[in-house]
């Protein structure tokens, strides 16, 4: 994963305990969050940057996902039975272990920080801080301010003015900031992979895009085959859209699909967003996933003026 270098470092001389990472989806905020905690607790001798030595006992025990001293806690994206929830939420229960009534979180924030750190220092990444709940923020307000052991706490959302203001006031802002190209490029040079055109334009400068190419290559190539088809003629597209139903990953699909409509006139392309946010509330409201794609591609080939 590409790292930000210049935050790593802004974030070691920091002496608060609260840091606002904000950027794009998928720009890298979490890998900054690691590292930052990462360097936190290195044991070793530290690049020139700030940036964790990785050999030491903790950098080894934050590589295996097993370390101590740090806690990630993100909104839940699916129900109990599985399905995908309907509006993500971090919830009271991750905070507070006696209002986590079904058990949805391992490790909760309050107890987590009450235990002294086995190397440096307590490190909590609330990755989607958006999604904190009121009731989870107040309870956290306390802890931020004046948190045990010197914790320090990592909030990571796409846009500030999402954060509730309680916990903007009472953070430090860091900007994450897209990737030049050519740095997306030579990553996936010297991971082995190709560094094609299309796959370096999707990830806009995005390093989190790297951590699933397998995932990003087939959602752009089903969103070509689907978009292709509709010219074709209705069965084809309501075969493709069948096709797509199957491999659907609401994480890289929607995206991927925009991306192919990106050339596309502007009101089409608004046409067929509103096709796709359609698609995927029926989704979210347990609809017929056969009949919602069905829908789908009619109403995307009608945005098209393919009807």
């Amino acid at each position: 994963m590409i790292l930000h270098a210049s935050l790593i470092e802004q974030a070691d001389a920091f002496s608060g305990n609260a840091l606002l990472l904000t950027g794009p989806a998928r720009v890298g905020k979490l890998a900054v969050a690691w590292a930052i905690a990462a360097a936190q607790n290195c044991q070793g001798a530290r690049g020139m940057d700030g940036e964790a030595c990785g050999v030491c006992r903790s950098c080894l025990a934050l590589a295996a996902g097993a370390h101590p001293d740090v806690l990630l806690v993100e909104p839940r994206a699916t129900t109990a039975t599985g399905k995908a929830a309907r509006r993500k939420l971090i919830p009271i229960g991750a905070v507070l272990r006696e209002r986590d009534k079904t058990r949805e979180y391992e490790t909760h924030i309050y107890e987590f920080l009450e235990v002294r750190p086995s190397f440096a220092r307590r490190v909590v990444i609330v990755g989607g801080a958006e999604h904190l709940g009121p009731e989870a923020a107040n309870a956290l307000l306390k802890l931020v301010e004046e948190p045990p052991h010197r914790a320090l706490f990592l909030f990571l959302a796409e846009d500030r003015r999402s954060v509730l203001p309680t916990i903007v006031s009472r953070s430090a802002r860091l900007g994450v900031a897209p990737l030049p190209d050519h740095t997306i490029e030579s990553a996936l040079i010297r991971s082995g992979h190709e560094a094609d055109a299309e796959l370096v334009a999707f990830a806009a400068g995005r390093a989190g895009v790297l951590a699933d190419l397998d995932g990003v290559r087939g959602a752009l190539e089903d969103a070509r085959e689907l978009d292709n088809s509709l010219g074709v003629g209705l069965l084809s597209a309501l075969e493709a859209a069948e096709r797509l139903e199957k491999r659907f990953d609401p994480a890289w699909h929607p995206e991927a699909l925009r991306f192919t409509w990106r050339q596309r006139p502007a009101h089409e392309r608004a046409r067929a967003d509103t096709a796709l946010d359609a698609l995927q509330s029926a989704l979210e409201a347990y609809a017929s996933p056969s009949l919602s794609f069905q829908v789908f591609a009619l109403n995307v080939r009608e945005a098209f003026g393919l009807s």
